[in-house]
């Protein structure tokens, strides 16, 4: 067949798709039975089955065909399956999808209000009057009692927070469990009915990139909105270093406002929830991000077992993005999996056999691609658990089994919250441990004594201090507990210097 005999037949059998009526090709076929049109015999295909004279299930022209067993998944084949609605599934989905509306009190500061030479002469004369600060977000009811799932961020520090169901009754909420680092947190209706729409959690694992799915949500406060995409990616480490990083990424259009909304499959089940988008001019420019159901469905147990904090399990080892020499170095034809750089002494790590420079690819089978990934697969299994790991090293691929301990507090904590007139007044200090350093996301082997809390306005917050700073030194006095910075507060000198370490810097200031 010549070029120009073949384009024609194209032509002419597009002509002929649109001139059938839309509804034709399903007219006649049974409940569960897709219709395939033969589009081999239209452009004169081989009669011997091969080629195009034959669908993908092999089904010769003409011929009705079912699906393959276990397809899930399907491309569009006709003009009618590409005039299918997603209504049916927004109106099983969209009303356990809740408005939340948080407001918090915030002090207007002056640009002198941390300098410590106007503090002296005027005090607290220098500080404003408060104003209330409102933020919106969405939500999901995953309980029909009332217990909703959201975004840390959108009640972030908020005095009260208020759901708006999609039927437009308003119910008061309070916080069961928060997390900044997941960016998620659980609420709980006050006194609302038993009866509430609810949208299941799906298994976030079963998602694939092309997946069709919704994000609903409340963008820019215009009301409860809709949009259509697919997921564009999966594992997707977090713009925001501050928070948990593996996302799954979509090209839905996520807005302000749409977070804490899920992302909904077509199946009518939940696979994440909405939580960060990628912008350079603040709306949608189809990079949006969604924290997995599976993550989300440990958060919502925690809360439900009435945890007041979501624990992470602890290994005892830390790990590093894999390198590609490092990875060549071993055998790995790609740069995937988690690069042990330490483990701890008498750790769980350490008792299953993981060394530094090992590389874990999979945990129960399941893939590893970066640090964020395992603690992903960690955090869903929960602890208490034992894993496997499939660890590559310069031996070879093997695995080890690996228990889920939570992070030993291997010293009091002993908070306490400094008073008196001191460069620390306001801040909360702490003896670290595993424990307190996974709480503060930070490296399980650091010692000493650690800020965890600064309050506003207070002095420590002047004089720059910040939560995560590390107590070092004090007039030239080493501190290794928190009684150390206790009795310096006790018995003031008249004048101070002291060191602190944040970030890997050491940083010193003297106060007069």
């Amino acid at each position: 067949m010549t070029r120009g005999a073949f384009i024609l037949r194209i032509l002419l059998a597009a002509a002929l798709i649109a001139a059938a009526p839309a509804t034709a090709a399903w007219a006649q076929a049974p409940s569960g039975v897709q219709q395939v049109l033969d589009l081999g015999t239209m452009f004169g295909g081989a009669k011997d089955g091969k080629g195009f004279g034959k669908d993908a299930a092999g089904t010769k022209g003409g011929e009705t065909a079912a699906p393959p067993a276990g397809t899930a998944r399907a491309v569009p084949q006709s003009r009618a399956e590409m005039q299918l609605s997603f209504a049916p599934l927004v109106k099983k989905t969209a009303p356990a999808v809740v408005n939340v509306y948080a407001t918090r009190m915030v002090r207007q500061q002056t640009p002198f209000e941390r300098d410590p030479f106007f503090q002296r002469f005027f005090g607290n004369r220098m500080q404003q009057r408060s104003r209330k600060q409102s933020s919106l977000g969405s939500g999901v009811i995953v309980d029909k009692k009332g217990l909703i799932v959201t975004n840390d961020h959108v009640i972030q520090d908020a005095d009260q927070i208020k759901v708006a169901l999609d039927d437009g009754r308003e119910f008061q909420a309070n916080v069961v469990l928060k997390d900044q680092k997941v960016d998620l947190a659980v609420l709980k209706i006050e006194k609302g009915p038993n009866d509430l729409p609810t949208l299941p959690i799906g298994n976030s694992d079963d998602v694939e990139v092309g997946d069709l799915v919704l994000a609903i949500g409340n963008p820019f406060g215009v009301g409860q909105t809709v949009t259509s995409g697919i997921v564009s990616g999966l594992a997707r480490t977090s713009l925001d270093r501050s928070h948990f990083g593996f996302f799954i990424q979509t090209d839905a259009a996520i807005n302000p406002g749409n977070s804490g909304g899920p992302l909904v499959g077509i199946d009518g089940r939940m696979i994440g929830i909405n939580s960060e988008i990628y912008s350079r001019s603040g709306g949608s420019d189809g990079i949006g991000f969604a924290i997995p159901a599976n993550l989300v469905k440990s958060f919502v147990s925690a809360a439900e077992s009435g945890d007041k904090q979501f624990a992470m399990p602890y290994i005892g080892a830390s790990f590093e993005s894999l390198t590609p020499d490092v990875a060549d170095a071993l055998g790995l034809d790609r740069p995937r999996g988690a690069l042990v750089n330490k483990v701890a002494p008498d750790g769980p790590a350490a008792k299953a056999g993981l060394k530094a420079g090992d590389v874990v690819t999979a945990l129960d089978g399941k893939p590893v691609q970066h640090p964020d990934a395992l603690g992903y697969r960690l955090a869903t299994e929960g602890i208490g658990k034992t894993v496997e790991l499939t660890v590559r090293d310069r031996d070879g691929k093997h695995t080890m089994s690996i228990a889920l301990e939570r992070a030993p507090e291997t010293v009091p904590a002993n908070r306490t919250t400094i008073g008196g007139r001191t460069p620390f007044t306001g801040a909360t200090v702490a003896n670290l441990s595993p424990r307190v350093a996974q709480e503060l996301d930070m490296q399980s082997d650091a010692e000493g004594v650690v800020i965890t809390d600064v309050a506003d306005g207070s002095l420590a917050a002047r004089f720059g201090l910040e939560p995560k700073d590390i107590l070092v030194r004090v007039n030239g006095q080493a501190i290794g507990k928190v009684a150390d910075v206790k009795a310096l507060a006790d018995d003031p000198p008249g004048s101070w210097q002291f060191a602190v370490r944040r970030d890997g810097r050491l940083l010193t200031q003297s106060v007069r």
